[in-house]
């Protein structure tokens, strides 16, 4: 049956749209909590979540119950040309959290077309097409979007509607950052703004971009005040601040509710998507009044912000609130990165566990060194999978695990996960020192 679908796919699906685990791919059927059932009835404590999207869990009776209660009125969709309560409901309470004063809030359906919309906004308020954007970073597949990705595996066309100055990623294992300590790593990148705005740009930079923590590029993130720091020189210019929140949004990261909050700054626009939907297509901006107002046209998404989506967005942020996930995240995810940390520190093969609540990369390398070794990637990702644990990879050389299980993962869970990683991890560890 599976092969039966995979030879489907290949024939009326694009070559570069990637499946797991090469000429076997799941077929995911099923889910409960935490966890998934596969088409040949085989389960797997999943911590990759679809992709950080699937943030609460699976078959959960709050966010079916709110997305059945708008079903059983026969509208699924209206238009943004009318009144959506839903929609309303839910803006309502992201102004709220956003952190964000008089802040007013647009849909759309994906993280994609959020930071499209963000760079809209931007553009079109400072009249400039000249972003700042920071190396191994991911901000999707759409023409801007591709343009202010810093990752070549990523990039699919080098054209672009946009002027893009780069600056340094917070890479610790290679690159000029590495070896620094916090202070002087934010010094060095400050410096680098400086150095950017006054040689390669035109003067009148829109807004620079950027992820709290690097989500494809595998969890790569840069020392707490680094965009506070970056924040006081964008205003000197009146350049915005966009946090793409997207992965990092929520309370995954478990210290703040906001990626954005670990750097003591309050950005311009934040974008996000993923887990508010818990599985639907769900996306949006939320920001400043004067920079989302300024859009010099009629403009619309035809489904963002749609009743049934709402409803889903709105039962995920109640129910994360009501359990406060962040908390979760935070304990939770210690067990895994406190857990690894210590299991991990002698093997050769590991360069850096990394991350915050549940939002874990595990960086491999070849022994003796930093060269980056996606094989034992692959070799521990493919073990996780034989040993019932779905994770994902990524980063700029594919040589990364990326965990981002949902915020409902219990103590029980990570551990479970966390002796299957530990052991796969120490089987390709022994394996390359031989």
């Amino acid at each position: 049956m599976t092969e039966d679908l995979l030879a489907r796919h290949r024939a009326v699906l694009p070559t570069w749209m990637p499946l797991y685990y090469g000429d076997e791919p799941l077929e995911i059927v099923s889910g409960s909590g935490r966890r998934v059932v596969d088409a040949a009835g085989r389960s797997y404590l999943d911590f990759f979540g679809g992709v950080l999207t699937n943030m609460i869990g699976y078959d959960i009776p709050e966010i079916s119950a709110a997305v059945s209660e708008q079903l059983a009125t026969g509208v699924v969709h209206t238009s943004t040309l009318y009144l959506i309560r839903r929609q309303v409901e839910l803006a309502e309470k992201i102004a709220r959290v956003s952190g964000i004063p008089d802040a007013r809030v647009f849909f759309t359906n994906s993280g994609t077309e959020a930071n499209e919309t963000a760079l809209l906004m931007a553009t079109n308020i400072r009249r400039s097409n000249q972003i700042l954007a920071v190396r191994n970073s991911y901000h999707g597949r759409t023409f801007a979007t591709m343009a202010i990705t810093g990752h070549r595996g990523w990039s699919a066309s080098s054209l672009s509607p946009l002027q893009v100055s780069w600056l340094p990623s917070g890479d610790r294992v290679r690159g000029r950052m590495r070896g620094l300590s916090d202070a002087d790593h934010i010094e060095v990148a400050v410096d680098e703004l400086r150095e950017v705005l006054a040689t390669v740009t035109a003067g009148d930079v829109a807004a620079l971009i950027a992820e709290p923590i690097q989500g494809v590029g595998g969890f790569v993130h840069a020392p707490d005040g680094l965009l506070g720091a970056y924040k006081k020189e964008l205003d000197e210019h009146g350049i915005l601040l966009i946090a793409d929140e997207v992965q990092t949004g929520w309370g995954r990261t478990g210290d703040h509710f906001w990626g954005y909050q670990a750097h003591g700054v309050t950005p311009d626009l934040i974008t996000f998507a993923k887990g508010i939907g818990n599985g639907f297509a769900l996306g949006g901006v939320v920001g400043r009044a004067d920079v989302m107002n300024a859009v010099p046209a009629i403009s619309f998404s035809t489904y963002g912000g749609n009743p049934v989506s709402t409803a889903a967005g709105t039962a995920v942020l109640d129910y994360l609130l009501d359990h406060d996930l962040q908390a979760n995240a935070r304990r939770v995810g210690a067990i895994l990165l406190d857990g690894l940390r210590t299991a991990l520190a002698s093997c050769a093969v590991v360069a850096e566990v990394r991350g915050r609540g549940l939002m874990i990369g595990i960086e491999f390398v070849r022994p003796g060194g930093n060269e980056p070794a996606p094989a034992t990637a692959v070799a521990v990702f493919e073990e996780c999978r034989r040993s019932g644990l779905l994770v994902g990879k990524g980063g700029l050389y594919n040589n990364v695990l990326r965990m981002g299980p949902p915020l409902t993962l219990t103590e029980e869970e990570a551990r479970e996960g966390l002796a299957i990683l530990v052991e796969a991890i120490r089987t390709a560890d022994a394996a390359a020192v031989r």
